[in-house]
């Protein structure tokens, strides 16, 4: 069956190409009756608008393109709810790509949303991404708008939202101690990525604050995950490492420390108290429920997409990056808590 076409709209109602195609794209020259009977033929034809074609001729696409490490944990999928909340209601659509923690996916994504005329890019960095990483200098040189959530790349001068990752893990700390624990365990990432190096940070100064000193053997670094927390607890008993409270840099490797604890006789939170990052949405389902950081996940996308929206308006005038930073929220739960607070 032939596609319909804006010619075919035109020679039906005996009037011109271009009239037809502002009429749709309800350009303020037309008049309101061109516009309805333009609307009622176009239906009545069966039209589809190009969309490629529409976007090559006006310059927008109004299609942002998002990027995600992974959509397997319900953090990057609840900041995804948040930015396609904000862009649908602005008259967006998003494409959405994983990169699974591969710099090489990561890049084969951002060529294939460069390629399709996004209008902009909103991404959270793989792991492994340097400060100098070819992608993402492409998009500035395509002068194409970029916005990071969560993990950015701190050498780029790009707008940017995140939590204060520092407070979170000085609050995370704070509260363990609190409880009683004074033997606290971190693990974090070998990864070099600001995030993590700031949670750490705020673990330090938390024991400091209140004269526990830092023990390094107590900060084991890895690449994190549910097998890794209990592969660490695992050896760390092995060896008799005397410790009674355990602050995981997320979610998973927390429940992997709380599934080798309870595997190895070990009473949470009596003897071994546990605290997350992230607040994943299984950590209020197992049991003990896991106590976390959470990071105020849809509320960041929607400030993701609000600052790609401002960009968009300021076009190419340079605006200095704009940097938001929300606040971490303590949540405590049965796998921490064993004293009042």
């Amino acid at each position: 069956m032939k596609r319909v076409t804006i010619l075919d709209i035109a020679k039906e109602l005996n009037i011109t190409f271009s009239t037809v195609a502002r009429a749709l794209n309800d350009h303020p020259a037309i008049s309101d009756a061109t516009k309805k009977a333009v609307r009622e033929t176009a239906e009545r034809l069966n039209y589809r608008q190009n969309k490629l074609a529409s976007s090559l001729r006006s310059g927008r696409s109004n299609v942002i393109g998002v990027i995600v490490p992974s959509l397997h944990v319900s953090f990057f999928s609840s900041v995804v709810h948040g930015i396609e909340k904000i862009m649908n209601a602005n008259g967006y659509n998003i494409l959405l790509y994983q990169s699974n923690e591969s710099k090489k996916h990561q890049a084969k994504g951002i060529d294939t949303f460069l390629q399709s005329r996004v209008d902009g890019i909103i991404a959270s960095v793989t792991l492994d991404t340097d400060n100098n990483d070819d992608a993402y200098q492409e998009i500035k040189k395509r002068n194409t708008p970029l916005v990071f959530f969560d993990r950015i790349l701190e050498t780029m001068p790009v707008s940017s939202v995140t939590i204060d990752d520092y407070k979170g893990g000085f609050i995370a700390t704070e509260h363990l101690i609190k409880q009683g624990y004074r033997r606290i365990l971190h693990i974090t990432a070998e990864q070099n990525l600001s995030i993590f190096k700031e949670r750490l940070l705020g673990y330090m100064d938390a024991l400091e604050h209140y004269g526990i000193p830092v023990d390094e053997k107590l900060v084991v670094k890895g690449n994190f995950s549910l097998e890794f927390g209990r592969n660490i607890v695992k050896e760390l008993l092995a060896e008799g490492c005397d410790f009674d409270a355990v602050f995981a840099l997320e979610d998973y490797t927390a429940m992997g420390v709380m599934q080798q604890l309870m595997e190895s006789g070990i009473k949470i939170p009596e003897q071994v108290g546990v605290i997350g990052f992230a607040n994943e949405a299984f950590g209020s389902l197992v049991t003990p429920q896991l106590s976390t950081i959470a990071q105020q996940t849809i509320t960041m996308g929607e400030e993701a997409a609000r600052l790609f929206l401002e960009l968009n308006k300021q076009e190419k005038t340079n605006p200095s990056p704009k940097k938001v930073i929300l606040e971490p929220i303590l949540i405590v739960r049965s796998s921490s808590k064993r004293l009042g607070e």
